[in-house]
């Protein structure tokens, strides 16, 4: 039931107390809380009145009122859905929905690719005579319900889905609201990532349960641009971005001042603390945060607000911080034993923000999550793979990923470490190094965000300050970073490009 009463209740409240106010800005055009709230009527009457009693529905995510007020309908029939990125290779689409045993997936193309199911399209459904004021959402008290199942990558390039029920996310907005971010329904929110990618769901939930207005990115658009246009432009007061995304405005920095925006996340990457603080400068009234989270962990699980006079890192990239109220962590040697907090081990985390699991995956469940004693209790936990260590001040340092952890002629070595040095020379130059298996042995790679860089210069710096064993082997200078749909650096890319 607090998933009803702190989601949901929220936003009904504001489509019948606010029909007039903004709840979307998409594609230069403005939608009333009116608009979403008729649009949302639309689906749930299409929902009940065909008595369709699928669990799970698909939803291609197209940038439009009505995908959104699609996710809504169906949390407010006590159902589930799957997010289908249209730019996504269909292959790998028709393998989630085979996966999932979909029968029905939302999609407002009208020349819909997905005719092997039931296309819902909601531009076509029609109105009903249900009054904004009489709207009301079904008193589900099942919190154990799904509310999406997300297909991550990972390293591995095979889709697992994650399962996020009701609890996680009214869990989850509980303790995003006590770890210092305010919204009110005069705020202006950006919202820029795909629906595929769970920070998604908090940059327009968030504001509909406040009342507040969402400035969404169209899918045509090219992005870093866009937002810029909307952070200036629409004067937009509470944003979330990537470190990856902000590399790609930062040529930029000096010629931007937003004095509007109050509250600013960065997520998804590690973010270094030389683009923190130029970032800083183009956001004098601005509160700026690093928040982290797995998708596993519903969304964020841990934030730290950066001052600039006293910065936590490590290898020149901050701290994420302290961990959220309501969860509980331990590290973990290789081993499983708990490790004292100064000690580097594998992050885990325990509490409600913690995913049921993944769908259909026993294997992959049972290496991921455990039960222990701790703190005299039985304790599932998830095990995130990030490899950390806890300072005195209980701020968590990301030294890496396990799996970026590598051994090279016997030595164990930190991409990080290579990462910060290679900073060091390379200024304001994204750099990325990229392990490569041959023969049982690791050959490194760096891929360099610039094509004006002497690549001898750089690797005798390098011979200068690291071992002959952390030389990376090759270097390759890129005019951009490749991005993929969650604006982070995508990796599997840059590994495609090692042989090339």
């Amino acid at each position: 039931m607090l998933f009803a009463n702190n989601i949901l209740k929220p936003i009904f409240n504001n489509i019948k107390k606010y029909p007039e106010r903004n709840a979307f800005f998409i594609s230069e055009k403005y939608f009333s809380y009116k608009d979403l709230g008729l649009e949302i009527n639309k689906i749930r009457f299409y929902l009940n009145s065909s008595k369709i009693k699928s669990k799970f529905f698909g939803i291609v995510t197209n940038d439009d009122l009505q995908t959104y007020a699609s996710i809504i309908a169906l949390w407010s029939e006590g159902k589930a859905f799957v997010p289908i990125n249209p730019k996504n290779p269909y292959k790998r689409n028709k393998k989630i929905i085979n996966t999932i045993n979909l029968d029905y997936i939302f999609d407002t193309n009208p020349e819909s690719l997905y005719k092997i199911l039931k296309v819902i399209n909601p531009t076509k459904l029609k109105p009903n005579n249900i009054i904004l004021n009489e709207m009301s959402f079904n008193d589900i008290t099942d919190d154990e319900l799904l509310t999406y199942i997300l297909f991550t990558s990972g390293s591995t390039g095979e889709p697992k889905g994650v399962k996020i029920s009701r609890k996680n996310i009214s869990s989850f907005f509980k303790n995003f609201w006590e770890s210092g971010i305010k919204i009110s329904k005069h705020d202006r929110c950006l919202q820029s990532f795909d629906l595929t990618f769970d920070v998604s769901i908090q940059c327009f939930i968030a504001p509909l349960i406040n009342g507040a207005c969402i400035y969404t990115v169209p899918n045509n658009q090219i992005k870093y641009s866009y937002i810029y246009n909307l952070l200036e432009n629409q004067e937009i007061t509470f944003a979330v971005l990537v470190p990856s995304l902000l590399g790609y405005l930062r040529p930029y920095f000096s010629e931007i001042l937003l004095k509007n925006l109050k509250n600013c996340i960065i997520t998804a990457e590690s973010c270094s603390i030389d683009l923190a603080l130029d970032w800083i400068n183009c956001i004098p009234n601005c509160n700026l945060f690093n928040y982290y989270g797995p998708t596993e962990l519903t969304i964020y699980c841990s934030n730290y607000k950066i001052n600039k006079k006293k910065i936590t890192s490590h290898n020149g990239m901050l701290s994420i911080g302290k961990l959220f109220k309501n969860l509980k962590k331990i590290i973990i040697d290789e081993n499983g034993n708990i490790l004292p907090n100064e000690k580097k081990g594998e992050l885990c985390i325990s509490g409600d923000q913690v995913s049921p699991g993944y769908w259909n995956d026993t294997k992959k469940n049972n290496s991921s999550f455990f039960e222990t004693s701790f703190e005299g209790l039985n304790r599932r936990f998830y095990k995130t793979g990030d490899i950390c260590s806890i300072t005195k001040a209980d701020n968590i340092i990301l030294h890496g990923r396990i799996d970026s952890q590598i051994k090279i002629d016997g030595y164990r070595i930190e991409i990080g470490e290579i990462e910060f040095i290679s900073r060091e020379y390379l200024k304001n130059v994204n750099i990325v190094i990229i392990p490569n298996k041959i023969n049982n042995n690791y050959k490194l790679t760096a891929f360099i965000e610039s094509k004006k860089i002497d690549t001898k210069l750089y690797i005798d710096y390098l011979r200068s300050k690291l071992p002959a064993y952390m030389i990376p082997s090759k270097v390759k200078l890129l005019e951009k970073l490749p991005l993929n749909s969650n604006d982070k650096t995508d990796k599997i890319a840059l590994k495609k490009m090692l042989n090339d």
